[in-house]
């Protein structure tokens, strides 16, 4: 009866919120280039901030990062920061792909628009698609996928034209100043800035909150997706939870093949156990956003400590065993870096997890759009490594048009930052499936 219920869930509409100041009537619409320049003020403050940071606390004996980042690993990650990382370079290679901003229900949106050069007439087609970030991450993660997607890659004739985009609030997109901005609400912006830059269907790429809010656009605003690419599929319908509760504690191998058992069992470990050692930010974010937030907005080692311990569990949880979390076997510093600085000089930390709060609450739960299956053609990556991964048979719940999933032993929640050729070759494979 319950699950009935929840099933037949019908699909809510949402006004077009103004979400600036100002009047609406007068949003000026115009694409406006965007280059990163931080004053020397910004950049001497920091400085200092670095430089006078009380000392770490020492860590236990022999815990490596099992309680979070170990302040040993921090207190290198910071000494690079001080000595060696070179804003200056840095900020020249994230200027290397246009960027623009435009207003969008009241909001400017940052985003990158790389169009693809020099593609000879056997490239039939070229695509538009949508690159969406999560937390706690930003654009920089597809610097390194961009060129894969916007190159002509050997044996394809099909090339992409990306347009990756800083959610509101993140990064050089501006926040709101009002209640209400949750995954709902930030899919019908993205939609409406690929209609306002002159796309009426496109393709779309997400990971973490990126995937969640493809995911609710394939099931609010179908008609503009040619087809959804995620790295984070997951299944919320209850219908799914209950499969997975009974019969993948039970009898996994009626939910999953040989291939995919590894991916989702042991179930109290896979999902009971990982959900309550990974997610207290998540409950902090999504109840007291703010609190913490005033925390880490003023502290860069503190934000610091709190982003880049993510990208060591997430990555790989048996990193966590390990004296330098494993955080560069994947990740150049400069890179993890360049992310932590997004977050700073833009000062986003505090609005970029309102997210959490915004849409996990009582209001937007009871939407019950989380409940709602979509029938937009989609692909998942699976990777091994990331926080929840779920078996083929679970994902057509929440997918009913899956035409492409792939499971990886390797790789972990970052796939775009982390295995930037394996995810686009994913997404290559995937729209040559389904382009007309």
């Amino acid at each position: 009866m319950i699950y009935n219920k929840l099933s037949s869930t019908q699909t809510p509409t949402f006004p077009e919120t103004w979400w600036g100041q100002g009047d609406a009537s007068k949003e000026d619409i115009e694409v406006r280039p965007l280059k990163i320049d931080i004053s020397k003020e910004v950049l001497k403050d920091l400085k200092y901030r670095l430089d006078n940071a009380i000392p770490l606390q020492p860590p236990l004996e022999g815990v490596q990062q099992n309680y979070g980042m170990n302040s040993r690993l921090l207190r290198k990650v910071i000494d690079y920061w001080k000595r060696d990382y070179n804003w200056t370079q840095r900020q020249q290679f994230l200027n290397k792909f246009p960027q623009y901003t435009i207003s969008v229900q009241g909001l400017k949106i940052h985003y990158i628009h790389v169009k693809p050069k020099l593609i000879p007439q056997y490239a039939l087609k070229v695509l538009p698609l949508l690159l969406l970030h999560g937390w706690p991450g930003s654009v920089r993660e597809y610097y390194e996928m961009i060129p894969l997607l916007t190159e002509l890659q050997k044996g394809r004739n099909i090339v992409f034209e990306a347009i990756a985009a800083s959610l509101p609030g993140y990064g050089f997109s501006e926040a709101t100043n009002k209640p209400g901005m949750s995954i709902a609400r930030q899919a019908q912006i993205m939609k409406n800035l690929m209609i306002r830059l002159g796309y009426k269907k496109f393709y779309i790429q997400g990971g973490d909150i990126g995937s969640g809010i493809a995911t609710q656009m394939s099931v609010l605003y179908p008609e503009v997706l040619l087809g959804v690419h995620s790295n984070t599929c997951l299944c919320f319908m209850m219908s799914c939870q209950l499969k997975l509760m009974l019969l993948g504690t039970t009898f996994p191998s009626l939910l999953g093949t040989e291939e995919e058992l590894p991916f989702f069992t042991p179930v109290g470990e896979k999902y009971i156990y990982k959900t309550l050692l990974e997610t207290g930010y998540m409950h902090i974010q999504a109840t007291k956003p703010d609190t913490i937030g005033t925390g880490l907005r003023d502290n860069p080692v503190g934000l610091a400590a709190y982003i880049l311990e993510k990208f060591t569990t997430w990555t790989n949880p048996d990193w966590k065993a390990l004296e330098d979390g494993g955080l560069t076997k994947r990740y150049p510093l400069d890179s993890l870096l360049d992310n932590v600085m997004i977050y700073w000089i833009t000062k986003s930390i505090t609005t970029s997890q309102r997210l959490y709060s915004e849409t996990m609450n009582a209001a937007t739960l009871g939407l019950g759009i989380d409940q709602i299956p979509s029938s937009v053609p989609t692909a998942c990556a699976v990777f091994k490594n990331d926080i929840w991964t779920y078996p083929k048979s679970l994902l057509h719940t929440q997918y009913r048009n899956l035409v492409q999933a792939n499971y990886y032993m390797d790789g972990g929640h970052f796939a775009a930052f982390e295995l930037p050729e394996v995810l686009a070759k994913d997404v290559y494979d995937f729209v040559e499936k389904i382009i007309d």
